[in-house]
């Protein structure tokens, strides 16, 4: 008992530490619009994302990989997970991740983010309506995480990652790290998660088209110019400190209302990132009979990215067991965001 409530202690110290720096950062200057790789904040997974993304806490899956680390400790068989993101303009988001346990205590997933979009014609000057020619933007994030239960109830988890960001010939990369940590606590389903992601170098965009020549003395006809490169500055990734809690109000086992072919699970979920204001997200999953889940989410301060809701099914295949998920972003007056996703967990 006194080794749980340590741990209780020591999280929520961690957590109160964590959010008082970086207020104290975001009131001392303020950052909006001064991070890269924009498509690392784009959350994955239609489960988590039907709940507004409030599931820190409660992260039991292959989805675990983006959202906490730490909760690749329960998935117990060999599992995989596709994700499927329409966006605006034509832009698609990807997702690609697997958990392989270890041991009972630990396990190690892989995982990988691909942004895409369609090919833009190059505009000059001289050509405003288009030159005929093409080039192609996106992003791409790979990683490899590992997690360990310390004790029955307390798990951390680590996540390692190389990110690139490209348009026409220009291309940046650098690497990052998640630090993560959830706690079980025997009161009711009560889970609580912290996840300190995109922790890593800056980006800096390098390639062929910045090399210029520069004429020294343009009156001296015998010159031939100097080779340059243009100089372009370093942006700092889009780091972001989320901690939540979850309880479970109808189940089995220790929630609220006992009950055995239906699940209700409510989140919430803070987060703080260094180039947005602060944010909290809250989240229902009711699940009948282990098959048909509803999901349902809201996120506080956001100009326009506020409800999501969304379904899944869960469908048992021989040797392995099947889940199918979709949910639904409201942006207002722009578009909805529709996210696809799939897994398999082997028996």
């Amino acid at each position: 008992m006194k080794k749980l409530n340590f741990i209780i202690i020591f999280t929520l110290c961690t957590c109160l530490i964590g959010l008082h720096a970086n207020a104290q950062e975001e009131a001392e200057t303020n950052k909006s619009g001064t991070t890269v790789a924009q498509f690392l904040k784009i959350g994955v997974g239609a489960r988590a994302m039907g709940q507004a993304g409030s599931f820190v806490a409660h992260s039991d899956d292959v989805y675990s990989l983006y959202w906490n680390p730490a909760g690749i400790t329960k998935v117990k068989n060999v599992a995989f997970a596709v994700v499927h993101t329409e966006w605006f303009a034509d832009i698609t988001h990807q997702f690609l991740g697997l958990v392989l346990p270890v041991n009972a205590n630990s396990a190690v997933g892989f995982q990988a983010t691909i942004l895409n979009m369609d090919q833009i014609e190059i505009t000059t000057i001289d050509e405003p309506h288009g030159t005929g020619e093409f080039y192609d933007a996106g992003d791409l994030a790979i990683g490899v995480s590992y997690a360990i239960k310390l004790t029955n109830f307390f798990a951390v988890g680590i996540t390692g990652k190389y990110i690139q960001q490209k348009i026409y010939n220009e291309s940046a990369s650098t690497y990052a790290f998640d630090i993560s940590s959830q706690l079980d606590v025997p009161f009711h389903g009560l889970k609580m998660g912290m996840n300190f992601s995109n922790f890593g170098g800056k980006m800096k965009m390098d390639g062929r088209d910045l090399i210029r020549e520069y004429d020294l003395n343009p009156e001296n006809t015998l010159n031939d110019g100097v080779e340059t490169h243009l100089k372009t500055e370093p942006w700092e990734l889009p780091v972001n400190f989320a901690v939540g809690l979850a309880v479970d109000l109808i189940g089995r086992n220790d929630a609220f209302l006992k009950m055995n072919d239906n699940e209700m699970t409510f989140s919430i979920t803070g987060n703080h990132p260094a180039d947005a204001k602060e944010f909290a997200s809250f989240g229902v999953e009711y699940t009948f009979q282990n098959v048909v889940s509803l999901r349902s989410g809201y996120r506080l301060n956001r100009d326009i990215e506020k409800f999501y809701y969304g379904f899944g099914l869960k469908v048992p295949i021989p040797g392995a067991a099947f889940n199918f998920d979709y949910s639904v972003a409201s942006f207002d007056e722009l578009d909805n965001i529709h996210i696809f996703s799939a897994s398999v967990s082997l028996d």
